[in-house]
């Protein structure tokens, strides 16, 4: 049998690893949109590519994953948190976004202090602490320029009484933060407690600017290009 030279050999073996690593993880969008039939797939599976992204640039790998979709407006529940291990959907919620982010409908979005709109892309969750808010989980921006002034904004997710459905049905929308991804009080220190210590949250909207940028929606496309260089 003949062999393949060295460089030939090696882009083969990465084009074998990134179709593998993809079917895998189309294997996991497909399970977890079939446990949130009302999420959008392409979310989840952008999502998970960022999660992907991250740990091959070294971040530490994380069993639980929170999605937030804001292109669905505040009286839907546009939050999942989703175990990856097991595959199971942990919680479906209301979740607020910023008062300058817009009125039912979110619209902008931002890094810099003391806007109140929320920000985009991947955060990686700490340590919890009892603030003006209640019991409140903060929050990491892995993405420069996008959201990586999440710490010095204090965006943390917590429980606020103005997450509320009947508040949804009576003005239209739930209350809004100061840019916080505020959850119900009810479920938020359940919830806070299965995402402390290292998880990822992953915030969504169709940003054609973030889109483009991010950092952690690149490796797809980096690894699409490999293969197509492979395949050669």
């Amino acid at each position: 049998m003949r062999r393949l030279p060295r460089h030939i050999a090696t882009l083969t073996l990465l084009a074998g690893c990134s179709a593998m690593a993809h079917a895998a993880g189309s294997s996991l969008q497909a399970a977890l949109s079939r446990l949130a039939p009302n999420a959008n797939p392409r979310v989840i599976g952008l999502a998970l590519a960022a999660t992907e992204c991250a740990t091959a640039q070294g971040q530490p790998p994380s069993d639980r994953l929170a999605v937030i979709d804001y292109s669905k407006p505040s009286t839907e529940p546009r939050l999942w948190v989703f175990d990856l291990a097991t595959r199971k959907l942990l919680y479906h919620e209301l979740v607020a976004h910023g008062r300058n982010t817009g009125d039912n409908l979110a619209s902008k979005f931002s890094n810099t202090p003391e806007s109140l709109q929320s920000s985009l892309g991947l955060f990686r969750t700490l340590g919890t602490y009892a603030g003006r808010n209640g019991y409140s989980l903060r929050l990491e921006g892995l993405e420069p320029g996008t959201n990586d002034h999440a710490l010095e904004r204090a965006l943390v997710i917590h429980g606020a009484s103005y997450v509320n459905p009947a508040i949804a049905r009576l003005q239209g929308r739930i209350g809004r933060s100061y840019g916080c991804p505020a959850v119900r009080t009810a479920i938020a220190r359940p919830l806070i407690d299965t995402l402390k210590n290292g998880q990822y949250v992953f915030s969504y909207y169709p940003d054609a600017r973030w889109l483009k940028t991010s950092p952690y929606l690149k490796c797809s496309r980096d690894r699409a290009m490999t293969a197509s260089i492979g395949s050669r």
